[in-house]
């Protein structure tokens, strides 16, 4: 480990050094992020998963910028060109467009206008002109550089400019005060192009824009690089750029009086406009992009997380409808453990449908609802979903039944329904109808039925594709795992989808425990340890998060680690508990009762370990989940017409964007809370107020009845 790299990530992170140390150690043992989160809290000081991954990316960030470092030091110094003070100038940079703007000068270039003058052996001359001479002329400068492929004065003048003007780009220093100078002064431009195609006006407020540089949103800059990729929007940069010929004037131009002069301010705006302008223009984009992209996932990652800890609805038969037109909506029925029951299909929004086929689909929907005894209908969100939204709402009040809709989002259901795994669980069923099943399921158990989606099809992201794929990927990874590492894994129901979130299990391991389970009901921990393939180290990093509910050992469904049984066990015997005993409400008092510091001592063990030890023989097996609001359910549908200004109404948090956040109401479209809407005070991020799954109480702003558009707003004005 480098004690360099490491006491710079402390400092960033603002934490202790020793924090670093040991977590880096960890990842060296093989233990993974939720497994150091949640069991090693004692030697971390309980640092969280965000936090211990932060480690683990900057220390690689500032490995790799140490060896790009260390490859340049040694490049120059090949060339015999390295001197002490560069040396330290590199080693003292935090960035890596530092070092390479320090390595440009000795890089090896490609043919260069400069590179072709230096050849014709124009370097010396150019040493004169910068010596600004005050005697002489460009004749008699140039004289001893006239042959057949240098003819005139102004061939050997212009010739050694460019070798000047590379000089000028090439110098550390020039670029970074002018790369400062654009971030602080510069306005991202975005145009619309001459003849471009924009028929839905997607990016009209970018056809005449113009925003600061440093203060430009990150959504706008995604935004404006979706609209050029698009081939809708020319953008640029744009700055004063005599403010900048001023600023190398003064500094390169050491002798106003020498008459050289306009020759080297020609050659410093050629430096601008030819190599540094279009170069810097495209770091500070690309940092643009970069800054962006890391916001997005990120908003992403928080949406991902808040969607799938949304409370599941346990213990009902679901009715999955998946709304269609043409191709009629598609029923599933699954019982209260998601188990396939029946499907069908019925086409009651086809054109010019009379009123027999709309009471036989009715009809048919009845039945279903009786036969199963349906508790709540699952309605997607997508194409006819308020069609069956008021479908379902005459039904169930014109056959009074006893029965609830809610509206679920389908993003993703198609993709799923296609997929490998979907065949592999319902090879009978037709594409459409397991699409049915996954709407079903959704409600039942958000998480295990998401898992099986790839999370950018998941639709609580923001230009999702346009972001750098393998960071959100990454990303996206994390948040699952984070996830479902924080829930729990019923080890005997679940799917290979999900335990491939599991700590510390890979393809290979999740077969050998599959296989295993399909033959065996696993009735305690200690079973897993023993399938074959199972090493000590993978069972030590997956084991806590793996449960086994009906087993013979009580503290397997918990989350207790193996390890701290016997901590967990001499617990017990101090407070002369049964572990039989774990549900009653004497059990839970003396716990409760307990000082955990003096316990600490008792048990030789540490307060973070014995407090989550507490934690789990109180609440053995809940959910954290349960502990959210449950999702809205409905008996009756609500109409834009029935909206004013003012009303108050209930709604669910579907989307979280940089500028807002969208809330189902119950209209076809979602309503808007722009962020302004959010608060009385001044709010930064959304997220800071509202996550994807709240339920909340918001306030129609504004209605507009052509376009079919709420917003919203969460204070009354």
């Amino acid at each position: 480990m480098n004690e360099l790299v490491i006491n710079e990530l402390a400092k960033e992170l603002g934490i202790k050094v020793s924090q670093v140390k040991t977590v880096l150690e960890l990842f060296e043992e093989g233990a993974t992020i939720p497994f150091i989160a949640r069991y090693r809290k004692e030697a971390t000081g309980a640092l969280d998963e965000n936090q211990i991954k932060s480690i683990n990316d900057l220390y690689s960030y500032y490995n790799n910028l140490l060896e790009r470092k260390e490859a340049v030091i040694r490049l120059i110094d090949e060339k015999g060109l390295l001197t002490d003070e560069l040396k330290n100038q590199i080693l003292a940079c935090t960035k890596l467009t530092e070092v390479e703007d320090l390595y440009r000068p000795y890089k090896d270039k490609k043919k260069t206008k400069a590179s072709e003058a230096i050849k014709l052996g124009l370097e010396p001359l150019a040493k004169m002109i910068m010596a600004f001479p005050k005697k002489g002329s460009f004749e008699e400068l140039s004289k001893n550089y006239l042959n057949e492929s240098v003819k005139t004065t102004e061939d050997a003048i212009a010739n050694a400019s460019y070798i000047i003007a590379e000089w000028i780009s090439d110098n550390a220093y020039y670029r970074k005060e002018i790369r400062n100078f654009i971030y602080k002064n510069g306005s991202v431009v975005s145009k619309i192009k001459k003849d471009a195609q924009d028929e839905k006006k997607t990016y009209e407020m970018y056809y005449d824009f113009n925003e600061s540089v440093k203060y430009i949103k990150h959504y706008r800059v995604l935004a404006i690089n979706r609209g050029e990729k698009e081939k809708i929007l020319t953008v640029n940069i744009d700055f004063n750029e005599e403010e900048v010929y001023a600023y190398l004037n003064k500094k390169i131009i050491k002798d106003s009086t020498s008459f050289v002069v306009k020759v080297v301010e020609d050659a410093i705006k050629d430096s601008c406009k030819r190599l540094i302008f279009p170069s810097i223009e495209r770091e500070i984009r690309s940092e643009l992009t970069e800054k962006a992209d890391k916001l997005a996932i990120e908003t992403f990652g928080v949406n991902l997380e808040h969607l799938l800890l949304t409370r599941p609805i346990k213990g009902m038969v679901v009715l999955g409808f998946d709304p269609g037109y043409v191709n009629g909506c598609k029923l599933a029925v699954v019982d209260k453990n998601g188990c396939y029951l029946d499907s069908c299909v019925i086409k009651p929004f086809l054109k010019n449908a009379s009123e027999a086929a709309l009471v036989g689909s009715k009809i048919i929907v009845k039945n279903l609802i009786e036969k199963y005894n349906v508790d709540i209908i699952s309605i997607g969100n997508g194409t006819a979903s308020r069609e069956s939204e008021s479908f379902c709402a005459e039904l169930i009040k014109e056959y009074n039944l006893n029965c609830k809709y809610v509206i679920t989002s389908e993003a993703g259901a198609s993709i799923y329904s296609a997929s490998k795994l979907a065949i592999e669980e319902f090879p009978d069923l037709e594409v459409e109808k397991r699409s049915a099943v996954s709407i079903a399921r959704r409600i039942q158990d958000p998480l295990s039925e998401l898992v099986k989606i790839d999370p950018k099809s998941i639709g609580v992201g923001e230009y999702q594709y346009d972001v750098n794929q393998k960071e959100l990927n990454e990303n996206l990874d994390f948040t699952v795992s984070k996830v479902v590492n924080e829930v729990g894994v019923n080890v005997n129901t679940a799917s290979k989808s999900i335990l491939k979130y599991v700590s510390g299990l890979t393809k290979t391991t999740i077969d050998k425990i599959y296989n295993y389970k399909e033959k065996n009901k696993i009735i305690d921990r200690d079973e897993i340890k023993n399938i074959k393939g199972i090493s000590d180290k993978v069972y030590e990093q997956c084991i806590g998060f793996l449960r086994v509910m009906d087993g013979t050992n009580a503290f397997d469904k918990t989350g207790i680690h193996p390890e701290s049984y016997p901590i967990a066990a001499n617990l017990l015997n101090l407070l002369d508990l049964d572990i039989k005993d774990i549900n009653t409400d004497e059990f839970k008092t003396k716990l409760q009762e307990i000082d955990i510091k003096n316990y600490v001592q008792k048990l030789n063990t540490d307060e973070y370990t014995l407090s989550d030890i507490v934690k789990e023989l109180l609440t053995p097996g809940l959910d954290p989940r349960d502990e959210l609001e449950a999702p809205i359910l409905k008996s009756d549908i609500l109409h834009i017409e029935d909206l004013n200004v003012g009303m108050e109404l209930e709604g669910t948090v579907r989307n979280v964007a940089s500028f807002g956040a969208f809330v189902d109401i119950g209209l076809h479209d979602d309503g808007l809370v722009h962020i302004s809407k959010m608060s009385k005070q001044f709010v930064k991020n959304p997220n800071d107020i509202l996550n994807v799954g709240d339920i909340i109480k918001c306030y129609v702003d504004k209605v507009d009845l052509v376009k079919g558009k709420v917003n919203l707003s969460l204070f009354k004005d």
